[in-house]
C-alpha cells in the first residue's frame, strides 16, 4: 500500500510548538508485552486504540506480530474485541482502496478497524464518535509515534501510551523512519526540560 503525504503531521508539529507537552506520553514502554492490561481497567480506562504499524504489527503486515500474541490475546481478554479499535494512517484510509487491507486486519486480529479520513493526529472526532459509549478520558491511545499517535490522544483529552521500541525499520516509509529518530530527540529534550504530559484524571499517578 502507497501511503499519501499526512498533511496533518504538520499540523502536529506547530501544535507540539505551542504546547510542547502534547508531544509527552502519560506512559512510556517498549512495547505493548509491557502493558498491564488488567491494570489500566481497573483504574478506569474503558477502551484500546491502538496504531497498527511497529506497535502491533510489522510495517504494512496484517498479522499480530507472534511475540506480541500472548499480550494481545490478555488485551483482548480483558476489554473485549468491542472495546479495542485500530486506527494507523494506511489501513482505513483514503489510501487503502475499498478498505481491503482493514478488512484483512480485522479478519487476522480479531478487532475493528476505523474507516477516517484524517489521518492521526486529526481525526479524534471519528474515535470519540466510535467509542460514543465512553468519555474520552477513558479511553487510551497506544502507539510507537509521536506526533501522529501521542499528540493525536493528547489532543483530544486521552491517555496515551508511547511504544518506543519498533518492531523493524524494513519494509516501512522512509519518511517516517527519519521523523522517528527526531521524535526521539524531542522526547529526550522535553524529559530534560522537564515537560509532563496533558494532566490526566485517571493516571495522574
Amino acid at each position: 500500500m502507497v501511503q499519501s503525504l499526512n498533511f496533518n503531521a504538520i499540523f502536529g508539529i506547530f501544535s507540539v510548538f505551542k504546547k510542547p507537552q502534547l508531544a509527552v506520553p502519560h506512559i512510556i514502554i517498549d512495547d505493548i508485552r509491557d502493558i498491564k492490561f488488567d491494570l489500566l481497567k481497573r483504574k478506569g480506562i474503558k477502551a484500546l486504540a491502538f496504531d497498527k504499524d511497529n506497535t502491533l504489527t510489522t510495517p504494512y503486515a496484517s498479522e499480530i506480530y507472534p511475540p506480541f500474541k500472548n499480550a494481545w490475546q490478555e488485551c483482548k481478554k480483558q476489554f473485549g474485541s468491542e472495546n479495542i479499535i485500530i486506527i494507523s494512517n494506511s489501513a482505513g484510509t483514503a489510501d487503502d482502496s475499498d478498505f481491503q487491507q482493514a478488512k484483512k486486519i480485522e479478519d487476522n486480529l480479531d478487532v475493528p478497524v476505523l474507516r477516517h479520513k484524517s489521518k492521526k493526529p486529526g481525526g479524534g472526532s471519528e474515535l470519540i464518535s466510535h467509542f460514543a459509549r465512553y468519555p474520552p478520558e477513558t479511553i487510551v491511545v497506544i502507539g510507537d509515534r509521536l506526533l501522529t499517535d501521542i499528540v493525536f490522544g493528547n489532543l483530544n483529552g486521552m491517555a496515551t501510551i508511547f511504544t518506543k521500541r519498533i518492531i523493524t525499520d524494513r519494509g516501512d516509509n522512509k519518511i517516517a523512519s527519519i521523523v522517528r529518530q527526531m521524535e526521539y530527540q524531542l522526547l529526550s529534550l522535553l524529559q530534560t526540560c522537564g515537560i509532563k504530559p496533558p494532566r490526566h484524571p485517571l493516571l495522574s499517578d
